[in-house]
C-alpha cells in the first residue's frame, strides 16, 4: 500500500463560480474528528437530497472529508468547505452519470429520486448553511434576533447596544448580501 500524499486541495470543482467569505469568519474547530461529529448528519442529509440515493450520498460525504483532511490544515472555514465540496462533488456525479432513463425500462419507477424541485430546495438549503457559516457572528445574531425570536428593530436595538436604525441597515445589508450571494451561486427564489 502507498503512503499517503498530503496536498493542498480545494474543494472539488463544479464549475459554478465560489461565493467570497466574508472577512469575519468562525473559528476553526481544533480538529477533523470534532467537526465530522457535528457536520456528517447534515451532510448526509444535504447530500441525499442532491443526488437522491443514500449510498451515493455516503460517498460524497465520505470522499470530501478525505480530501478535507489531506488540506486541514490550509482550510479555515472547515463546514464551509465541507458543504461546497459535497455540492460540487453531486454536481459532478450527476452530470458524469447515465441518465436513469437509459438503464431501466419504460414502466420501472425510483422513488428514491427526488424532483428537481426538491433538490433545487435542498441545495438552497445547503447554500443558505454555507453562507451562514461563512457570516459574523454579529450577523448571525441580528438575523437570529429578527426571524428566529422575531423581534422587532426596538427590541433587537436594545439587546444589542445598536441604534434603531443600524439595526435596519445592518439587517438590509445582511439579507442583500445572502440574497446577492444565492442569485450568483445560480439559485433563484420564488419571484426569480
Amino acid at each position: 500500500m502507498e503512503p499517503l500524499v498530503y496536498a493542498r486541495v480545494s474543494p472539488p470543482s463544479s464549475g459554478v463560480p465560489a461565493v467570497s467569505p466574508p472577512a469575519t469568519m468562525t473559528p476553526k474547530p481544533a480538529s477533523i474528528v470534532v467537526v465530522f461529529e457535528s457536520e456528517e448528519s447534515g451532510l448526509l442529509r444535504y447530500a441525499i437530497g442532491l443526488v437522491g440515493r443514500r449510498t451515493v450520498a455516503e460517498e460524497i460525504v465520505q470522499e470530501t472529508f478525505l480530501r478535507l483532511h489531506q488540506c486541514w490544515a490550509e482550510v479555515e472555514n472547515p463546514r464551509a468547505w465541507l458543504y461546497r465540496g459535497v455540492r460540487n462533488l453531486a454536481i459532478n456525479h450527476l452530470r458524469d452519470r447515465k441518465p436513469e432513463s437509459e438503464l431501466k425500462d419504460d414502466t420501472a419507477t425510483s422513488d428514491d429520486s427526488p424532483t428537481p424541485e426538491v433538490m433545487g430546495k435542498n441545495e438552497a438549503i445547503g447554500m443558505m448553511r454555507l453562507l451562514l457559516a461563512e457570516m459574523s457572528e454579529e450577523d448571525k445574531t441580528l438575523l437570529q434576533l429578527k426571524y428566529h425570536d422575531d423581534l422587532k428593530y426596538q427590541q433587537i436595538s436594545q439587546r444589542t447596544g445598536l441604534s434603531v436604525s443600524n439595526v435596519g441597515y445592518r439587517l438590509h445589508h445582511v439579507l442583500k448580501g445572502l440574497a446577492d450571494a444565492l442569485r450568483h451561486a445560480g439559485i433563484e427564489g420564488s419571484r426569480g
